[in-house]
């Protein structure tokens, strides 16, 4: 892989983002540092935002100029299609995969609203993940394993569970830190 494909997978990877769906309460959670190569830019980013009058959060990993582009098309194929999420994001994804400009955006988004937690990504998938918790980001594994052991073997409520998979990301993975928004769906 030449250094430029490099530096593209580095930067997809660059974070952590981590949706919690527990007792019908849907929680997403994004750290805030943002790097450039081995360099920390900033510490309290926002990578997670609410969507579509409050109904649906989407978080993102990668370009943050591509991620904002994406989360601007989603937002509209979302006012498109009356809030469902998933003919959004299947719409998006088909747009970003044939369309030649959107073809080059490096980033992945997570998505949820209080059904569906989706991944969406440039080479036109849509996951919708078996479990309650996805993540995306370098971080993400970590977080994604810490909050499946929590929701299977802890009382805590997904506010807790994110907060606490976060942190123990943030104490694994370089990319990520422990200054973090977390949004909850109303």
């Amino acid at each position: 892989m030449n250094n430029g494909a490099q530096d593209k997978k580095k930067l997809l990877r660059a974070t952590t983002v981590l949706a919690v769906m527990k007792d019908g309460r849907a929680v997403m959670a994004g750290d805030g540092q943002v790097s450039l190569g081995e360099t920390i830019m900033k510490h309290k980013a926002t990578k997670v935002r609410p969507m579509y009058k409050d109904q649906v959060l989407v978080g993102f990993a990668g370009a943050a100029a591509d991620a904002f582009n994406l989360f601007e098309r989603l937002e509209g194929k979302l006012e498109s299609f009356s809030g469902n999420l998933t003919r959004a994001a299947v719409e998006l994804a088909k747009d970003w995969r044939t369309d030649k400009i959107l073809r080059r955006l490096e980033a992945l988004l997570l998505a949820m609203d209080k059904e569906h937690i989706l991944i969406i990504s440039g080479t036109g998938d849509v996951i919708e993940p078996d479990e309650s918790v996805a993540a995306i980001g370098s971080g993400g594994p970590y977080a994604l394993a810490a909050a499946k052991a929590l929701v299977a073997h802890s009382d805590l409520d997904a506010v807790a569970i994110a907060r606490e998979s976060m942190r123990i990301a943030a104490s694994i993975c370089v990319y990520t830190n422990e200054h973090m928004v977390i949004h909850e769906l109303g």
